[in-house]
């Protein structure tokens, strides 16, 4: 998108801004949009667990998608509660989970402290960095042409994008390539996380169907889709 072709509302993400260019040897002056990414910070019943890169939309989806491809929760069951906070500083995510799996996440965290080694993640040796992904039982079976599709009615649905050429974007796509749940992040993980806090938060199985994702398929995105049963992951 051109600058002079930025939207006069900018979408959810996003911000208008004054910008100066130059086009053939031209200086011109005009409005352009460009995706935010403020600090993010989780809370879990009060206790601070980690501060992400976010651009700040759907963020609740964020927030479950997280709490679940983390092994934080296993269920959208043991979120009782969300709350953003905004501040100048960012956007705190007040979660309040089930007492049990509050006590295993301190647990997590005190096997984490004053450890060193590889730096990933508090981990303690280069054989704790990637750990082994568990096999999937899935039937599902797409047709190229529906995975096709789908990447093409993506694209086509990528609002942020469009506005700003900015963002990824990850998104649950049904055995006849019709896709859903579209969301959209400066970070590849993110966008994904919030897909599947969507499909979570509406009950959705979708453990026979697929996402598709506009990044790399690494292994972290791997096993952020293997971690709510998902066998079927494209990317571009």
């Amino acid at each position: 998108m051109k600058p002079e072709d930025a939207p006069l509302t900018p979408p959810a993400g996003s911000r208008s801004v004054a910008v100066t260019g130059q086009r053939r040897g031209q200086r011109f002056d005009a409005q352009d949009c460009v995706a935010e990414e403020v600090p993010v910070a989780l809370e879990y019943n009060g206790i601070s667990h980690a501060v992400m890169l976010a651009t700040p939309a759907d963020l609740e989806d964020f927030a479950l998608g997280f709490s679940l491809t983390e092994g934080i929760v296993a269920s959208a069951a043991e979120v009782y509660d969300m709350e953003p906070v905004a501040s100048p500083g960012g956007v705190t995510l007040r979660v309040t989970i089930a007492s049990a799996r509050l006590a295993a996440l301190k647990e997590r965290r005190r096997s984490l402290a004053g450890r060193t080694g590889c730096g990933l993640c508090g981990a303690e040796r280069l054989a704790d960095a990637v750990q082994p992904v568990p096999l999937l039982p899935s039937g599902a079976r797409f047709q190229a042409g529906a995975v096709l599709h789908a990447l093409q009615a993506l694209r086509s649905r990528q609002a942020l994008h469009e506005a700003t050429g900015a963002t990824h974007a990850a998104c649950r796509v049904g055995r006849d390539g019709a896709i859903s749940h579209v969301r959209e992040d400066v970070g590849r993980h993110n966008a994904l996380d919030k897909t599947l806090g969507a499909l979570a938060r509406e009950g959705i199985d979708a453990s026979r169907e697929a996402l598709i994702i506009t990044s790399r398929a690494s292994v972290e995105m791997v096993q952020k889709a293997v971690a709510l049963r998902i066998a079927t992951l494209a990317a571009v």
